[in-house]
């Protein structure tokens, strides 16, 4: 793209990497330059938090408020109960009204490390699109909104393409999440006068919808603008890993194995992953990105401090470095390593070897335990053992158990 941005949140879209595709780029770049722009992403409920494959997402919108404009953190209460059918190859698991509740809770807590929320100008707001939606009147809606839509369009979008040509079913109910995302982005017109409407490449189409809704509906000028869909160098995708789903709430996932997980950056993603997820200067992450050999560990051990710092705080980065720099200190302390306590009663029959690297997440079933451990992947505190069934009672845990698996994922087991 040959154009150059005159405001600052495209300038920053553009030279860090978020930009993928936008409706129209010099439109939105001048409102960007004249007024405060509300822009929103949606997310849906579907767990008591949000794993860092969002975290993209979560930075845009921290960035928007940055540059002097206001983020609106739209949650799916309405839309959770029908499921995106974008990216997936199979319905979603349905969710109860309280669950979906409970779940907004959680995921609040996230964006409040991220985000100012308030009544000022550019404080953020979270809507809930339940407010609207179930509120709604189906033959008044078909009436009104649904026959701007064509099936023959809605056909072509990938979100529905892909699930098609794999022979995976695709629900009615799934079917009118795109009808409803794009009447979310005329109601938050409306109501917040919100005129740009953000999301990953894959809401591409869902966007598209939304603007044309809107502007057929509401008889204003509006925007869209994805990202790209985030990768690994290895072709994975972010947001899981061997231990499963990366969160962003210290509930979910403890802040130092946050840390070590960004620790374990790929030496190839060091620089993308600085300008996506830090506040770094581009020259400075450019400077650390450009590392060679041993010296690249540098460059992750900052990358992995700035994002838990961004997520947990100062503190729990500081002591998540801390403690990580220590279990690689033979011998050293294990104060901040993430701990499982085990009833004493548990122990009256004694728990397997294979049983205790599950119970403490290291591993996700017997089997995965028990090959790591018939392997020689596994240590308990720093001692090889190789055999899985070897049975721990109470006098074996006197004093707390280090774990580990390989040498990087290590967990506490202590008896309460």
């Amino acid at each position: 793209m040959t154009y150059k941005p005159r405001s600052d949140f495209l300038h920053i879209m553009q030279s860090r990497g978020y930009l993928q595709d936008c409706s129209d780029f010099e439109g939105l770049d001048q409102a960007l330059s004249k007024k405060t722009v509300s822009a929103y992403i949606g997310f849906d409920a579907t767990a008591n938090s949000l794993h860092v494959g969002s975290l993209i997402q979560i930075m845009i919108l921290r960035w928007l408020q940055k540059t002097g404009h206001k983020p609106i953190t739209l949650m799916g209460g309405g839309t959770t109960k029908i499921g995106d059918p974008s990216g997936k190859d199979q319905s979603r698991q349905l969710l109860s009204s309280n669950e979906i509740n409970e779940n907004i809770v959680g995921i609040r807590k996230v964006f409040d490390k991220y985000l100012q929320f308030g009544i000022r100008k550019t404080d953020a707001v979270q809507p809930n699109n339940s407010e609207w939606l179930e509120n709604l009147n189906y033959i008044d809606f078909l009436r009104d909104y649904g026959r701007h839509f064509t099936i023959n369009r809605m056909l072509a979008f990938d979100s529905v393409k892909l699930r098609l040509e794999r022979e995976q079913p695709l629900t009615f109910l799934e079917f009118n999440y795109m009808l409803l995302q794009a009447y979310d982005f005329m109601e938050l017109n409306k109501r917040y006068d919100c005129t740009l409407q953000l999301g990953g490449s894959d809401q591409w189409g869902n966007i598209v919808n939304g603007i044309d809704l809107t502007r057929r509906i509401n008889k204003t000028e509006v925007f869209g603008l994805t990202t790209p869909l985030l990768t690994k160098a290895d072709g994975s995708k972010m947001g899981k890993s061997a231990d499963g789903a990366i969160w962003l709430n210290s509930e979910k996932l403890e802040p130092y194995l946050f840390w070590q997980f960004w620790r374990n950056t790929m030496d190839e993603d060091v620089g993308k992953f600085l300008r996506l997820f830090t506040e770094l200067s581009i020259e400075e992450c450019k400077k650390l990105e450009n590392l060679k050999g041993s010296e690249i560990n540098h460059a992750k051990q900052i990358l992995a401090t700035k994002i838990t710092t961004l997520a947990h705080g100062k503190k729990a980065a500081s002591d998540a470095e801390k403690t990580a720099q220590n279990v690689f200190n033979e011998g050293s302390s294990n104060d901040g390593l993430p701990t499982m306590l085990i009833n004493k009663k548990e122990l009256e029959n004694g728990i397997s070897a294979a049983q205790l690297f599950v119970r403490a997440g290291l591993c996700h079933s017997g089997k995965e335990a028990k090959r790591l451990i018939t392997e020689g992947g596994a240590k308990i505190n720093d001692v090889i053992i190789q055999e899985p069934s070897k049975i721990f009672f109470k006098i074996d845990m006197v004093e707390e158990l280090k774990l580990s698996a390989g040498k990087k994922r290590h967990s506490l087991v202590k008896v309460e």
